[in-house]
């Protein structure tokens, strides 16, 4: 466990969940502590708490701070954290199923990245392991900001169509399970089914 995670599991149960759930934000937007902010979300005890208290959305979340003009990071550390959320978001939907996933899809999805920061992260999680496992010599999994964004997962069977609202916000999925599925683009969530058909929906709009 790096450091950071030791640290954290030293405090009080509501100390540790203040932490978690603020310190990131705190960080940035009212004591301006940029360095000690990127220090945290690149640390892998501080990444598998979060993960673990707050779930996987919470822990994207904590990224997206780094996009405000007023938090001043060198570009390679904006890209780093850029490489550690997209792996995250890439693998949310096995991450909100199983949480111990997190060291293996890191690792899969990022190691061919050789940035220290990433290095460092990586190795920090393997670290972590504290049984016998199975690490792949080379990335084996589709690398962090390639191909999708998210998988969204919901249908029983097959989908044959989807419509993004014009916002970008909100995606329409119809599927052969009958269903119309409504969802939060940002966040993966599901929204809403529509049921009602009395057979497979093949196109939306």
């Amino acid at each position: 466990m790096s450091d950071l995670g030791v640290w954290l599991s030293q405090q009080s149960r509501s100390e540790r969940e203040y932490f978690l759930k603020y310190q990131p934000r705190d960080f940035v937007e009212t004591s301006g502590e940029f360095d000690r902010y990127y220090r945290w979300v690149t640390d892998f005890g501080f990444i598998e708490a979060k993960l673990e208290l707050l779930g996987v959305q919470a822990l994207i979340e904590d990224y997206d701070l780094a996009r405000n003009s007023d938090v001043l990071l060198a570009q390679e550390q904006r890209q780093t954290l850029k490489l550690i959320q997209g792996a995250i978001r890439k693998s949310a939907h096995v991450l909100d199923e199983d949480k111990t996933q997190l060291v293996e899809h890191l690792w899969g999805r990022l190691w061919d990245f050789e940035a220290p920061d990433i290095q460092g992260l990586l190795e920090q999680g393997r670290q972590s392991k504290d049984s016998l496992w199975l690490r792949p010599l080379k990335a084996n999994l589709e690398r962090a900001n390639e191909g999708a964004l998210r998988t969204l997962v919901g249908h029983t069977q097959s989908v044959y169509a989807v419509a993004i609202a014009p916002d970008g916000k909100t995606a329409i999925s119809a599927s052969s399970d009958k269903t119309l599925k409504i969802w939060d683009t940002e966040t993966g969530t599901e929204v809403r089914t529509l049921t009602g058909h009395t057979s497979g929906v093949y196109a939306v709009a």
